[in-house]
C-alpha cells in the first residue's frame, strides 16, 4: 500500500496542486495530512486527490469548523493524535514534535509521523520509523516537499515539489 504524507500546506495553492498531482500520478491509496492546512479553501485543491485523506489539525488551523466541514467531503480531520493501523503497520500521527520520541520508544507504533518544524526528518528508533515529510508550502525552507511511504515495508520516498 502506498500512502502520501503531507504537512504544513499553509494555503500555498500552487504547491498543494503540485503535491496532489504527484500523489495522484503515483497512485497512492490514502493521504495522511499532519496539520496546518490553515484555511478551508485549500480543500479545493485537496479535493482533486483520487483517494481518501485522513488528517489532524495543526497549531495554525484556526477555522476548525470550516476545515472539518470541507474536509469531510474528501475524508476526515480530527484533533491530534491520530492512531491508525494500515497493512499491519501501527501508525501514530501528531503535528508538534513533543510526543514523537515517546511514541517511537513505546514499542506501540511502527511509524510515527509529524509536521510543524517544516524540516524533513527520517530516522529510526528501534523498529519504529519517524517521518516528517517537510513542508508542502515551502515558505520557510524554500524546499517544498511531501512523502510517499510504502507499507508494510516502510519504504519512504521524499518528493520535491
Amino acid at each position: 500500500m502506498r500512502i502520501g504524507i503531507l504537512s504544513d500546506t499553509h494555503d500555498h495553492l500552487g504547491n498543494i496542486r503540485r503535491a496532489v498531482d504527484a500523489l495522484n500520478d503515483l497512485h497512492v491509496e490514502l493521504v495522511l495530512h499532519a496539520g496546518d492546512y490553515v484555511a478551508p479553501f485549500v480543500v479545493n485543491e485537496l479535493a482533486r486527490l483520487t483517494c481518501r485523506l485522513l488528517g489532524i489539525f495543526g497549531n495554525n488551523d484556526g477555522e476548525r469548523l470550516g476545515l472539518t466541514k470541507r474536509l469531510s467531503e474528501i475524508g476526515q480531520v480530527q484533533v491530534q493524535p491520530l492512531f491508525v493501523e494500515l497493512h499491519g503497520c501501527r501508525i501514530a500521527m501528531v503535528h508538534e514534535p513533543d510526543p514523537v520520541e515517546a511514541f517511537a520508544r513505546s514499542g506501540l507504533y511502527d511509524l510515527v509521523i509529524y509536521g510543524h518544524t517544516h524540516q524533513q526528518e527520517l530516522r529510526t528508533v528501534g523498529a519504529c520509523t519517524i517521518l516528517n515529510p517537510g513542508e508542502v508550502c515551502g515558505w520557510l525552507t524554500g524546499n517544498p516537499t511531501c512523502a510517499v511511504i510504502t507499507l508494510p515495508e516502510k519504504q519512504v520516498e521524499i518528493l520535491r515539489l
